[in-house]
């Protein structure tokens, strides 16, 4: 007989660890029962939260006249918009997604379903990161800052693909033990607010220390190729480099999630309570 546990909190009313590996299980089964359409709608709106967020960093990152670190914080403070945007409306999004590995793990969906649920989230991120992409230019916001928003933009995609792979797939592991810690965090938080402050500091600290992150990054490459393509800045991004880029962005993000965070917190919480039997 499969026993169902209550999540418990502790005396100050926060969630135990255990219990936030329970609800983050729970989360991902939800998730794993959304129908196709439903999670790839909720998906596209996700590519263009993040890119929301990604769009406002870039109106920090145009002002020449901060100081670097002051632009790495006030730029972190700004991307964590799209994250909390995510959490606190609803949204599929990739990376945080990559929690969803307690489900198969604890048996309560198949391996097989995580793959596909991660496929269609993928897919589903990379249109609304382009939708985005098309919106924010027919927005002219580009020219904001008299065009130097749409050269941050290039500048900000050049760093990005002179990375080496394995330097990218390094920060990308980083990243996402960031994001997936805000985003397990947050589906135990009980108010808005609770949700804005676990994005807050995660995020800040990911885009301050310019570690990589795939689906903002599916807004951020595309973004330059297409100033580039209509003369609105110039640089020297290339589809090459933005393949490049992706490729080991996913890869590192998808180890970062899974490995540092899912795997380890049902490892230690999780697997004795799927070896007894209990929901």
């Amino acid at each position: 007989m499969r026993v169902t546990e209550k999540p418990s909190s502790s005396y100050s009313g926060a969630m135990t660890p255990a219990s936030m590996e329970l609800k983050n299980e729970r989360v991902a089964e939800t998730k794993a029962g959304t129908d196709v359409v439903s999670e790839l709608v909720l998906s596209v709106l996700a590519g263009v939260f993040i890119s929301m967020g990604a769009t406002f960093m870039l109106v920090v990152k145009s002002d020449a006249t901060l100081p670097f670190a002051a632009t790495q914080l006030l730029g972190g403070l700004s991307f964590a918009l799209g994250l909390f945007l995510i959490l606190a409306a609803g949204a599929e999004l990739f990376t945080g997604n990559c929690l969803m590995v307690m489900g198969p793990l604890s048996g309560r969906f198949s391996w097989g379903r995580l793959l596909a649920s991660w496929g269609v989230v993928l897919l589903g991120n990379l249109l609304g990161s382009v939708l985005a992409v098309v919106l924010v230019l027919a927005a002219d916001v580009a020219s904001a800052n008299d065009g130097a928003l749409g050269e941050a933009a290039v500048a900000v995609a050049e760093g990005k693909v002179a990375l080496g792979w394995g330097v990218a797939f390094f920060r990308a592991i980083l990243c996402n033990l960031l994001v997936c810690l805000a985003v397990w965090v947050g589906h135990s938080a009980n108010s808005v607010t609770d949700k804005f402050f676990s994005a807050l500091l995660p995020v800040m600290a990911f885009m301050a220390a310019g570690f990589e992150h795939c689906v903002a990054n599916m807004f951020f490459l595309p973004f330059a190729l297409m100033l580039q393509a209509t003369g609105a800045a110039s640089g020297t991004v290339e589809l090459g480099g933005v393949l490049h880029n992706l490729s080991a962005a996913t890869l590192g993000n998808l180890v970062g999630g899974v490995v540092l965070v899912g795997f380890s917190y049902w490892f230690v919480y999780g697997r004795s309570r799927a070896e007894g039997g209990k929901a």
